[in-house]
Formats: C-alpha cells, structure tokens, sequence
C-alpha cells in the first residue's frame, strides 16, 4: 500500500477508533499515529497495547502535525469535538467521524470552518466489546462504509470525500456515499431498533420475579444468549445514539410495534397461517444476508458444541 498520511490523529480511543488505527498500521497508510482520550487512562492503555504509536496529554498535541484526524467519540460528544479539531488542526486536514448517526454530525460539521475538509463516516462494523484493547486491524474487512458528505460542491472537498472513500477501501470496506437522513432511518432498522429490541428483552428478563436470575443465566438459549450480546453494548454511546437519532428510531419502532401488534393476535387466535408467513419471511431475509456475505452460513453461528 501506498502511504496516505505521514501523520494521524485518532480522537477517542475505543473499539472503532483504535481497530481503524491498527488497520492503517497494518496496511501501511499512516507514518505515525497519535491518540487523544480525555481519559488518561485510555490513553495509556491505547499506547500500551500498541493501538497508537503516542499518546499526547492534550487535543492539541495530539492534532499537530496530522493530515488525517478520525473523530470515534460517543456521538453526542461529536458536535464539540468537531468544533475543538476544526479550530486546531492543521489547514487541508481530512476529519473524518465514525459515529452511526450523520444528522446530528452533518448538522454541527456544515457550521465550521471550511479550512480542514469533514467528511462524515459510518463503518457499519463492530462487536460488543469496547476500549483499545478491543481493537483489531481486520474490524473493517468486508463491511460497509457509509459516506454522508456536507452539501459542499467545491473541487478541495470533492477530493477530500474520495480520499475518504479511498482510505476505507485500503483497510478493506465496501464504500457507499448516501444522504444522511437516508442513513439514519436505514440504520435506525438495521441496528439501532435490534439494540434498543435486547436491550429492553435483557432488561425484562432480569425484572421478572418468577424466574431466578440463575435460571436465566443457566438455561439461556442461543436466541436469548445472542440477545445478551448485543445488550453488552457500551451503555453511553448507545444512550447518546437514540437521543441523536430519536424522529427515525421512533418511525422504525411504531412499525415493529404494528408487526409486533399483528403477531400477538395470530397467536391469540391460533392463526397458523399468519404466524408461518411472518416466519418464512425472515427466514428468506437471513438467507439474503447470508448470500450477500454479510453472515456465515455455519451451524450455531460457528460455536463449537459446547459453545
């Protein structure tokens, strides 16, 4: 690969931001990588673990010097933190967010200054773990990489648009540019919804009097377990992705609620045929999934026996 960037900045230093820092590493598109976390601890644990190659004390320190700077904060810190790097980084700088919500970011971005080009980014990857540990060069091999640029039509942030777009091809992602709005609404069904979905089934496991807290932890089938999964979660980005993303997660949500509404009535009057046909759709949208590379057609999502 070819160099992109003799020096970048990560800002935040969790799972997204430190696995997209070893993935520029690993495929030779950054000279140097220095990482900011207003949590002293993080960052010493990010440049222990080797996510970075530096960890500065402060945003500034941090941002000299960097042609790139990827914002990977909770995405209702992202409107200050874009404001801070706007203000600070170096002219011509390539700004980049990772968050899964664009309006709130697209919104607070077209406010500043046009001297460093933000691009607005989602990497739809991850997994429920989170800190610098966490991180792993191949997070993005395979996924898609939305892009939701500003309404700009000038040549400097066309260029830098497809630069970011090439960055996220180097490290891997399939790259899609899409209108933000759109974003968020496909986004509050494909993830946000199934969050918000174990999030609330986990939590009424837990308040359900009549059954043990043991008993759910011992007989926890593999639809329940998987559910447990997702609600492991990092509890203050998922919290600030609903607040920042409420008109299209509320849309999305009266539309399960509906679906929900339907089920519970075929049940009630043993209606088989609506109960299979609700069924055999989800099945055939797995099965979508599955095809378009998205999942692994493996038995017990690849557990062993015991798993």
């Amino acid at each position: 690969m070819t160099l992109m960037f003799e020096r970048a900045a990560v800002i935040g230093a969790g799972l997204i931001g430190a696995s997209l820092a070893r993935a520029l590493r690993a495929n030779g598109l950054a000279g140097r990588i220095a990482g900011f976390d207003l949590d002293a601890d993080v960052r010493r644990r990010a440049r222990e673990c080797g996510a970075v190659d530096e960890a500065p004390d402060t945003l500034d320190a941090a941002l000299k010097g960097a042609a790139l700077v990827i914002v990977s904060t909770p995405v209702g810190a992202m409107p200050a933190v874009l404001a801070a790097v706007a203000a600070t980084a170096d002219d011509g700088a390539l700004v980049i967010d990772v968050g899964s919500v664009k309006g709130a970011v697209v919104e607070a971005a077209a406010t500043l200054s046009p001297r460093v080009s933000i691009v607005p980014c989602h990497p739809v990857a991850g997994t429920e773990q989170s800190g610098p540990e966490a991180g792993f060069a191949s997070l993005f091999d395979k996924r898609w990489a939305i892009i939701t640029p500003l309404a700009r039509a000038d040549a400097p942030y066309k260029a830098a648009v497809d630069k970011a777009a090439a960055l996220w091809r180097a490290v891997g992602s399939n790259v899609e540019i899409m209108d933000h709005a759109h974003h968020d609404l496909a986004l509050a069904i494909t993830s946000h919804l199934p969050h918000l979905i174990a999030f609330t089934l986990v939590g009424a496991a837990d308040d359900l009097e009549s059954v043990a807290e043991a008993e759910i932890v011992k007989y926890s089938a593999g639809g329940f377990r998987d559910f447990t999964r997702i609600a492991a979660s990092d509890p203050v980005m998922w919290r600030d992705v609903f607040l920042n993303n409420k008109a299209a997660v509320l849309e999305v949500l009266g539309r399960f609620s509906e679906e929900l509404a339907l089920l519970q009535r075929a049940i009630r009057w043993g209606d088989a045929e609506t109960l299979e046909q609700v069924f055999r759709r989800g099945r055939e949208l797995r099965r979508a999934i599955v095809a378009a590379g998205q999942e692994k057609d493996v038995p017990n999502f690849g557990r062993d026996a015991k798993g």
